[in-house]
């Protein structure tokens, strides 16, 4: 099969998607060249696909395309045609934001989560109703969804109406090779170096985003474990700013623990292990998640984990975390000092978190995605009529071929 993938929402790689589409990836490169891939990449992402050169074509877009308007047309206008020309028997958008009205070739996307409908002010009203409405109709044109967890396959049917038998549950993998337990002391002297982080602490990673990860009620939750307990441990938020996070940093400042609260802003993928290993806790208290990737990074890491519920959060942590409402800032003030003062659930809870982190791995995910490529290719939707096939052209507003050698 020639199989397409767009890149062109992965939002520089700071984001969840951007993490599942390198992650998957890697590991469809490291199969038998029994299919080719081709994937569409905006011009200042290139870098970040330079481990699959020489395993995959890669088709470059112009950076106008990279606002979201811009880049939502892209694929509606300019996406289709390349199908065609390309010979595409497979197209995957991974993820709803950028799905296809039309189908120039079966159509596979992947749906992470449906928080649209889930949470309410989660984003501006413009990308709601894009979410609640467009991709509701976008969803239908779609001859496979992949949905990363039980409970956003059942969204999916609640909200778009989309057909069980069209949807495939695929859990998101963990890539084992780079999260696994290792010396907490060096951990701990590495944390210091790098962001002077010298107290015992709380580890949530997320994107600063207002209201749906839910950092408000967490800042209020530490600082009652902080009057309760006496303890000196810190809170530390590691992600990026993103929607409402100028709300968040304002509950900072006017904290009373505002000196016990560190922003550490975007950690690279390749110091996430060792800032979970050098943590006491991990909390993760997020009002919705489709899947929640790093609940399990830390659990596989070795590193006690607090969790929410919401979402999908119960069936990825399963019995490996403390659980909380993240409703009720009383439930998660408790599970923190729970953990703190009971000498043996850290233990415990680091025990049971390495055995459920075994259950997700991305050599399985990487498999089960190409037998649902493989099912929208025999039963997918017929391929539209052809007026020229080959590679795009040089100069070519829709994008610019480049050599699997880059």
């Amino acid at each position: 099969m020639h199989i397409g993938i767009s890149s062109l929402m992965i939002q520089r790689g700071k984001t969840g998607v951007a993490q599942y589409l390198f992650a998957l990836l890697r590991q469809l490169q490291a199969r038998p060249a029994a299919h080719r891939f081709t994937v569409f990449v905006l011009e200042e992402d290139v870098p970040l696909f330079d481990f699959i050169r020489g395993g995959m074509h890669l088709v470059t877009v112009p950076e106008r395309f990279r606002p979201a308007v811009h880049n939502i047309f892209w694929h509606q206008k300019y996406l289709p045609t390349l199908a065609r020309e390309l010979g595409l028997d497979v197209l995957h958008i991974p993820s709803y934001r950028r799905l296809l009205g039309r189908r120039p070739c079966p159509l596979v996307a992947t749906i992470h989560d449906l928080a649209p409908f889930r949470v309410p002010g989660k984003y501006d009203w413009k990308r709601m109703f894009y979410g609640r409405v467009v991709v509701r109709w976008l969803a239908r044109h779609q001859d496979r969804i992949i949905a990363v967890s039980q409970n956003t396959a059942r969204d999916i049917v609640t909200f778009f109406q989309v057909p069980e038998q069209r949807i495939q549950v695929v859990h998101n993998g963990l890539e084992h090779e780079r999260f696994y337990p290792g010396s907490a002391r060096n951990a701990k002297a590495w944390a210091r170096n790098r962001f002077q982080l010298e107290r015992p602490f709380f580890l949530y990673i997320a994107r600063l985003e207002h209201p749906g990860k839910n950092h408000l009620r967490l800042i209020s939750a530490f600082e009652r474990f902080k009057q309760a307990s006496g303890c000196d441990w810190q809170l530390v938020l590691a992600g990026s700013d993103w929607h409402g996070a100028e709300v968040i940093h304002a509950a900072i400042k006017r904290s009373a623990e505002r000196k016990q609260i560190k922003c550490l802003g975007f950690v690279a993928q390749s110091e996430l292990p060792e800032l979970y290993r050098a943590a006491d806790a991990f909390v993760y208290p997020s009002l919705f998640e489709g899947f929640g990737m790093p609940p399990i990074e830390a659990m596989a890491c070795g590193c006690p984990v607090i969790s929410s519920t919401a979402g999908s959060l119960a069936e990825v942590i399963g019995e490996a975390a403390l659980k909380v409402d993240p409703e009720s800032v009383t439930a998660m003030a408790d599970q923190m000092s729970r953990l703190t003062l009971d000498e043996g659930m850290a233990e415990r809870l680091r025990a049971a978190g390495l055995v459920q982190a075994r259950k997700f791995d991305w050599a399985r995910t990487a498999s089960e995605t190409l037998q649902v490529y493989q099912q929208a290719a025999t039963s997918g939707g017929s391929r539209l009529p052809l007026t020229t096939r080959g590679r795009p052209k040089v100069g070519d507003p829709a994008g610019e071929y480049i050599s699997e050698t880059l």
